[in-house]
């Protein structure tokens, strides 16, 4: 009886060791013709039959597992997940195949991303060149595009993981590239040494070099520090911008970016001091110009601020917001004047200093007029500016300019 219950549980477990067999290669061969929900159907047949299974066929299991989710690149995203956990399991041989599978993979994954980004579906983009860097971690460079292209579509907290994981991993970027000219379309090629050698010789190609790439790195840094700005993490952003300007010391913009957050932290005298530095470096910047102008008006010093807005409209002409800053600082003197109007009495001598004040406040709207006259030819749309050169016009009684610029604003506010 007892050699009876051996020989029974023997012939039980040829019979599942058949059995997980039979479905192992149903899959493979419906892979093979491409049949791969055939082959997802005989593989959930064999997954009842794990239990029973030995490493090397649950090896082989995981394995066409993940073939039959990628499904010869038409899987998704989700697919691809899964087709990558399912390799994680393949622990007993299959090492070629998993290799092979795993560049296919790659390469795959690559021009779908690279279709997306064309397309300028940059989300997508983004996801698909992650993926080939979890299958290839080897090829950091994908990492590096997938972080840039979540940044395009602002998905910052997702950018700022992978910039961060860039960092840890120490990468920079900084390559060996070989190029040639085209000689047909006059265009340098980027190439594998290889293939730009075998051109050059076929004389497809001339000018044939080499060069080591920028490291990448300063934008990272710059990049980490520019996504804490924008979610409004100030004193992390400050600590990423310090990091960035230590990797490029030279960069204005990063000046510019950290005087930001200090403006907007409240530290004006940092602000400024940024900013004089940042204008030390590139002098001709009217927009740095303009920013000391608009501090030194805040801070009281209006000689000091219109000598700014002076100096960016001799190095842009053409900047509307120069002229209205310089008719607001004429026009912010008006403002002890009338004061000094309203207090004054009845008298002979405050009547008499009334209309001095009168005729003081008359020039300032005439000194003013002409900066605001220029932005409305720069800027016909500027609603503000017309309406102050009404206003102007209305009060130092020039009837007929006042009627056109009314006709001007209503026009405007009609649009």
């Amino acid at each position: 009886m007892k050699k009876q219950i051996i020989i029974a549980l023997a012939f039980s477990v040829s019979a599942f060791s058949f059995a997980q067999k039979k479905e192992l290669r149903s899959a493979d061969k419906a892979i093979s013709g491409k049949n791969y929900a055939e082959a997802k159907a005989a593989l959930k047949e064999a997954e009842a039959l794990m239990s029973s299974m030995d490493d090397k066929l649950k090896s082989q299991y995981y394995y066409l597992n993940a073939e039959a989710l990628y499904a010869g690149g038409a899987g998704s995203i989700n697919d691809i997940d899964a087709a990558l956990k399912s390799l994680e399991n393949v622990k007993e041989g299959f090492t070629s195949e998993v290799s092979e599978l795993k560049q296919t993979m790659v390469n795959g994954i690559l021009t779908k991303g690279n279709k997306s980004y064309e397309g300028k579906d940059y989300s997508t983009a983004s996801n698909y060149f992650e993926k080939a860097y979890r299958l290839s971690t080897k090829d950091t460079l994908f990492l590096y595009y997938a972080a840039a292209t979540a940044v395009n579509v602002q998905e910052f907290d997702r950018a700022l993981n992978l910039y961060e994981e860039l960092k840890q991993l120490g990468y920079t970027g900084i390559e060996k590239q070989y190029f040639a000219t085209n000689i047909e379309t006059g265009e340098e090629e980027v190439l594998e040494k290889g293939s730009r050698d075998l051109y050059v010789k076929a004389k497809s190609h001339n000018n044939p070099g080499e060069r080591i790439t920028e490291s990448k790195k300063p934008e990272i840094v710059k990049n980490v520090a520019l996504i804490y700005i924008s979610k409004g993490e100030d004193e992390k952003a400050l600590g990423a911008i310090k990091e960035a300007r230590a990797e490029s010391p030279d960069d204005v913009n990063l000046i510019l970016s950290e005087a930001n957050i200090h403006y907007k932290l409240g530290n004006t005298s940092e602000f400024k001091a940024l900013l004089e530095q940042a204008t030390q470096m590139d002098p001709n910047n009217p927009e740095l110009q303009y920013n000391l102008g608009v501090i030194a008006s805040e801070s009281g010093q209006p000689d000091e601020a219109k000598t700014y807005y002076e100096r960016v409209i001799e190095l842009d002409p053409q900047y509307t917001n120069a002229y209205i800053n310089l008719a607001a600082l004429i026009l912010s003197k008006e403002e002890g004047m009338i004061k000094e109007m309203n207090g004054l009495g009845s008298s002979k001598k405050d009547d008499l200093r009334y209309d001095e004040l009168r005729a003081q406040r008359q020039d300032l709207y005439k000194s003013a007029a002409p900066y605001l006259t220029k932005a409305l030819e720069i800027d016909s749309k500027n609603i503000g500016a017309a309406k102050t050169l009404m206003n102007i016009y209305s009060i130092i009684g020039e009837t007929a300019k006042h009627n056109e610029m009314k006709a001007k604003v209503e026009a405007l506010e009609a649009q």
